[in-house]
């Protein structure tokens, strides 16, 4: 997709669909929709009239140009009266681009003004227009995409410009993240997880260690083998490293991502409804790797690391078993209860690689609890932190990013449930307050890092679109990390 700002007149654009935004309890007396419906003689008010169009979030109205302007058709989007913040106005860009998607030009009068507003409709635009059709054949495949977008605007700067080009790059990663996370299992094994990151590390100058089991081995990691014990597939670990160019000592940043590209449920196998979706277990990954590379495009002055810990939960021969005890990287022994609480393994390994590293913060994202989906729903991630600051910080981020969060407890007095008589720790306690003792576990790798834990669970993954997020990969949290990434 093609991004310009334009100040050309809203009347003589020339696209298949030009989109006005208005708010407020009097649409008609909006400047711009005083501007078209004269110059369409009266049709638009008419049809507000007519339709009892509402000035609201999520109302939206539909006119022809009939000859009489540039665009084809004209859509109004009702939005919040009142000043727009960027998260309102990547939301609207995202309606517009998804009204768009089956068109090739669009017109979009911006509904906010300066560099940070623009780079969220940027963003907004790229991602709205987000559609997975790497499988589909012949007629099944779409004919038309949205190849080009008139971002109108009443002046244009350098920086305007650029904001826009950093609103594109930090969309194309969400949607790159949302890639991955679509594939399906057969083809985006953990090798090929690790491959993918690769190849975009290239691309954008990041370095990037891939470890296969040998290497795996070398590095000490028995929780992320027991895993991969059932699978036919080898596991893969990934350190992407992402330095700023010119700069002196700056912070880092390291981010740990669950890289399951399917979860079987191992020997506690799953029932075949819950494991339709298990290809999506490795969203946490996807954040990661895209992450990094956003940080990379859009040159933050931080240190930015990425750590992916990779394989499949399967149901071999050889696959781990509820009794089990396994040494784990930092020396604890675990004791195994549940093979479908698999993913808090993989991570517990490469979060005590990653505190070695010494960040100044360490971040992890999972979709590592159902009962994280039973507490806060499909639209909300849960975020535990060690430290006030971080979590404050990754508030922000959320707020500027559009994402939802829900801060939640390290309950000490949880901790009891994790107590085991033949080890150092079980690796799964009560079933009340499942998402808490699963951060609590955790937590026992981090070490004195500064650490913040994301259980992604509920949004990386959508039966249906809701609101900025579409069906299936969301690429949620790459918008979140990098406003995180931004305010330091």
């Amino acid at each position: 997709m093609k991004i310009t700002l334009s100040k050309d007149s809203l009347t003589a654009v020339a696209v298949d669909l030009l989109v006005v935004c208005v708010g407020g309890a009097k649409p008609a007396q909006d400047p711009n929709v005083k501007m078209l419906d004269a110059a369409l003689d009266g049709m638009l008010i008419r049809y507000m009239k007519d339709q009892d169009f509402k000035a609201k979030v999520g109302s939206r109205l539909t006119v022809p140009g009939a000859g009489a302007i540039g665009a084809k058709r004209v859509l109004v989007l009702g939005t919040k009266s009142g000043a727009l913040s960027p998260a309102d106005c990547k939301s609207l860009a995202v309606r517009a681009a998804r009204a768009g998607m089956e068109r090739a030009s669009l017109a979009l009068v911006a509904p906010g003004a300066g560099p940070e507003a623009l780079a969220a409709i940027a963003e907004g635009l790229v991602s709205g227009s987000y559609r997975y059709v790497e499988y589909l054949t012949a007629e099944r495949r779409p004919k038309r995409a949205l190849a080009r977008v008139t971002v109108l605007v009443p002046r244009v700067s350098a920086s305007d410009r650029r904001a826009v080009a950093q609103g594109v790059s930090l969309g194309e990663c969400v949607n790159f993240a949302r890639d991955l996370v679509n594939c399906p299992p057969n083809d985006l094994t953990a090798t090929e997880l690790a491959e993918r990151a690769r190849g975009a590390a290239r691309k954008h100058g990041v370095r990037c260690q891939v470890y296969d089991r040998r290497g795996i081995e070398r590095l000490n990691m028995p929780l992320l083998l027991a895993v991969n014990r059932g699978s036919a597939e080898e596991p893969r670990f990934v350190h992407m490293v992402y330095k700023p160019k010119g700069r002196g000592k700056v912070r880092k940043v390291v981010f740990v991502g669950k890289g399951l590209t399917f979860d079987s449920g191992g020997l506690c196998i799953k029932p075949g409804a819950s494991m339709a979706d298990m290809k999506c277990d490795m969203a946490g990954a996807a954040v990661t790797i895209a992450t990094v590379i956003a940080a990379a495009r859009l040159e933050l002055p931080v240190e930015v690391h990425g750590v992916v810990g990779s394989t499949d939960n399967m149901t071999g021969g050889a696959a781990y078993r509820p009794g089990d005890v396994f040494p784990s990287r930092d020396g604890k022994t675990v004791e195994i209860v549940n093979t479908d609480a698999e993913g808090r393994l993989v991570l517990a390994d490469a979060l005590s690689y990653a505190r070695e590293l010494e960040p100044d913060y360490l971040v992890d994202h999972a979709t590592l609890t159902g009962a994280c989906m039973v507490a806060l729903g499909n639209y909300r991630a849960a975020l535990f932190a060690t430290d006030d600051k971080l979590k404050t910080r990754y508030e922000k981020a959320a707020e500027a990013a559009g994402e939802a969060f829900w801060n939640l407890p390290l309950d000490p007095d949880l901790r009891d449930s994790l107590k085991s008589p033949i080890a150092d720790l079980k690796h799964v306690g009560s079933r009340f307050g499942g998402t808490i003792t699963a951060a609590l576990f955790l937590k026992e790798f981090v070490g004195k890092a500064k650490w913040a834990h994301l259980d992604i669970a509920g949004p990386a993954f959508l039966e249906g679109a809701h609101g900025n997020m579409p069906k299936g990969g969301t690429g949620f949290g790459v918008a979140t990390a990098v406003h995180f990434l931004r305010g330091l």
